[in-house]
């Protein structure tokens, strides 16, 4: 039995560290908001009430969270896992964050004597909850092996990238990848609705051809049920695409079509659908065509 921490319960933590503790590991866990740190601590977690507590208690600590800052402030504001962790410990962030940052995270954690791996995750909700997510892993080929059982639990496809950064920087081409699919699965049903053919009927014999993907199949469902519950929201994505255009700015590099299809996700946001499962881009294409996907 390992002595982990888990610092972020949300939509992906709460599930995640839930797969820790059913393997039988002691967790000490955190969250600013009360109740996923409640619940947990009915299954046998350590409810703690800092990020700094946490990593008192714990040898390797897990944090999730939602964007660059707030794993800064996890990492390092008051009453952070720095003030609490220990020389020899490992510190894991699987949040999605900049990878630049992540380095800097790395290096700051290393002069305390405190390893890291950044090791974001892709697989949404339902990955988080039936342990089947794919984990990028930017460190250390020595920590990476001694916290691979540990993903293990959370996840099936884990690869380890290289080092610290590269784990995020796999994180930001799977988002490009996301959202531009998602945009031609929308362009694709939109178009396919507009010219009057049936477009769940498009979809079907879509995903049996090369056109097959996850995206055709789960998200194009969505935009046909008119489904946009969370998943994954919209602002989280336009977050992960924002680190890809800044990356590629300072990098001397063109993303074109990155590009459109965040001023697409902008579009929803601007009218009010931020919370809105990304798979409502299509509801941009929507407008501009005065057509209305269904099926």
């Amino acid at each position: 039995m390992a002595n982990l921490g888990f610092v972020g319960l949300g939509i992906m933590g709460k599930p995640m560290a839930g797969n820790l503790l059913a393997a039988g590991h002691k967790v000490h866990v955190y969250d600013l908001l009360r109740e996923p740190t409640k619940e947990l601590a009915t299954k046998g977690a350590v409810a703690c009430s800092s990020s700094r507590e946490v990593a008192q208690k714990s040898d390797i600590i897990f944090v999730i969270v939602q964007d660059t800052p707030d794993a800064e402030a996890v990492l390092f504001g008051k009453d952070g896992v720095a003030e609490g962790v220990r020389q020899g410990c490992v510190v894991v962030d699987m949040s999605s964050i900049s990878p630049i940052a992540t380095k800097e995270f790395a290096r700051r954690l290393a002069a305390l004597g405190v390893e890291m791996l950044d090791a974001p995750v892709s697989g949404g909700q339902v990955g988080a909850e039936n342990a089947s997510l794919s984990i990028m892993v930017g460190g250390q080929p020595g920590v990476f092996a001694q916290i691979k059982p540990y993903f293990e639990l959370m996840g099936k496809n884990i690869v380890h990238v290289g080092g610290n950064g590269d784990g995020q920087t796999c994180k930001v081409a799977n988002q490009i990848v996301v959202g531009l699919t998602i945009e031609a699965v929308a362009e694709a049903l939109l178009f396919a609705s507009k010219a009057g053919a049936d477009p769940a009927k498009v979809r079907e014999a879509l995903l049996g051809g090369f056109a097959q993907s996850r995206i055709l199949e789960l998200h194009g469902e969505r935009m046909l049920k008119r489904s946009f519950d969370p998943g994954f929201r919209i602002r989280l994505q336009q977050k992960d695409l924002n680190l890809a255009l800044q990356a590629a700015r300072s990098l001397g590099l063109s993303l074109p079509n990155t590009s459109t299809a965040q001023e697409l996700f902008n579009a929803v946001a601007a009218e009010g659908g931020s919370d809105l499962d990304h798979s409502a881009l299509v509801l941009a294409l929507e407008k501009l065509a005065n057509h209305r996907v269904s099926g």
